[in-house]
């Protein structure tokens, strides 16, 4: 996922894109490739080497916020302009964006075997049509901090902080203990979507049905974690944040919470947010085992005016080789399995993370991850959770009012 030059706002990203010509050709004669990011893919190094390999083409990247990069997307293909020449989409809106795969290229099939079976299919249309190429895949663990647990009087080391908490009802437990002993402004986790986000994405079914009926409201796995997390929360166990906002980036600056629910990507936020925090940080089993939060692909809009050249780009971007750059330099984890054996990422530790063996963890969940159906909108099911948790968090509603809002907020996005 995701990379950290300054977020452009929803508006102002439209008219960055057009105003940067979209794959015209640029002043000096390359022909400029625009590509559409939100957050650390890892891939600065990348388009400058492929840039030095291909000296007509200029990369021009534009990194929105989360929901604004889809928001923006989904706008400009309605109307049939301003997308960039290569669009990344996470695998919470992959669905909505394949139903309707004649706003995209098609994208060959002849590289099929690089990926996950499961990741190429879950960019293939109901036609057969493939609209993305995959990045990364989620897989699950829990980042925390050494020093905030040893000040707490709990163990660091990760074996044993891993023994912990088996379950999520331990992972609670285990944060009443930190609670009691915590360092002045520490919470435990960093807020209850987070947690939360975790807990779905272990669950046989998510918010949608494969009929592509949202399920929320009779899901008792769902309830089950929402409850959970809530009661953490009347705890005093959160910090109150909400991910990937400003507040929560200046959390990890401050030490404001020990632990994060953490795909693999996550390190790369970490690492973004907070790099005086190098060592500090460990990597331990996430409780319930398994799960899966994120991962994305890239695709390329028909209304493109280079698409051969943009489609070109994008398979580069996720081959194997790249594949391999990107996790060694901001560990997002590969969906090419054939790199899970390789030295380089099977055996890659983090010294930012105490060296922890994020290959080996990484690589064990992804073998393991059993994929979750992702309906149409997960992405906008996924935030109005976050926005339901934040409203207990922040005292406005009680656990039942919001979980009921959340229900009936959700079911209007099948519309």
């Amino acid at each position: 996922m995701r990379r950290t030059p300054t977020l452009v706002g929803a508006g102002l990203l439209a008219a960055a894109l057009v105003a940067a010509g979209c794959g015209s050709g640029a002043s000096d004669g390359k022909t400029r490739i625009t590509i559409g990011l939100f957050g650390n893919f890892g891939y600065q190094q990348l388009f400058e080497e492929y840039e030095k390999a291909h000296p007509d083409i200029d990369i021009t990247d534009r990194t929105a916020s989360y929901s604004d990069h889809h928001k923006n997307l989904a706008a400009h293909l309605a109307t049939n302009n301003g997308a960039a020449d290569i669009e990344a989409v996470d695998v919470g809106y992959i669905n909505q964006f394949k139903a309707n795969p004649g706003q995209f290229v098609e994208l060959g099939a002849d590289v099929k075997d690089r990926w996950l079976d499961w990741k190429w299919e879950g960019s293939l249309s109901k036609d057969g049509k493939q609209i993305g190429y995959g990045t990364d895949v989620g897989g699950l663990a829990i980042c925390y901090r050494r020093d905030l647990f040893e000040a707490a009087g709990l163990p660091s080391d990760r074996d044993q902080v891993s023994a912990l908490w088996p379950t999520w009802e331990q992972f609670m437990a285990t944060g009443k203990q930190f609670a009691a002993k915590a360092p002045a402004g520490a919470k435990f986790f960093d807020g209850g979507p987070t947690v939360l986000n975790a807990i779905v994405g272990q669950a046989p079914t998510g918010y949608y049905d494969k009929t592509d009926k949202i399920v929320v409201g009779d899901n008792a796995d769902i309830r089950k974690g929402w409850n959970l997390v809530a009661q953490g929360v009347a705890d005093g166990l959160s910090a109150g944040l909400l991910h990937s906002t400003p507040q929560w980036n200046t959390g990890f600056k401050q030490g404001q919470f020990a632990t994060l629910a953490c795909p693999a990507w996550m390190m790369a936020k970490i690492k973004d947010q907070a790099p005086e925090t190098s060592g500090k940080w460990d990597l331990a089993a996430v409780p319930g085992g398994g799960g899966n939060w994120g991962g994305s692909y890239l695709t390329v809009p028909k209304q493109g005016k280079n698409t051969d050249k943009a489609v070109a780009l994008a398979a580069w971007l996720t081959a194997p080789e790249q594949q391999a750059k990107v996790f060694a330099s901001a560990g997002l984890l590969p969906s090419t399995p054939k790199l899970y054996s390789e030295e380089s990422v099977a055996k890659k530790q983090d010294p930012f993370f105490n060296n922890a063996p994020v290959g080996k963890v990484f690589t064990d969940a992804a073998r393991a991850l059993k994929p979750q159906y992702q309906g149409p909108k997960a992405g906008d099911v996924q935030t109005e959770m976050g926005n339901a948790m934040q409203r207990v968090e922040q005292g406005k509603q009680s656990p039942d009012e919001s979980w009921n809002q959340f229900v009936g907020d959700v079911k209007r996005l099948e519309s």
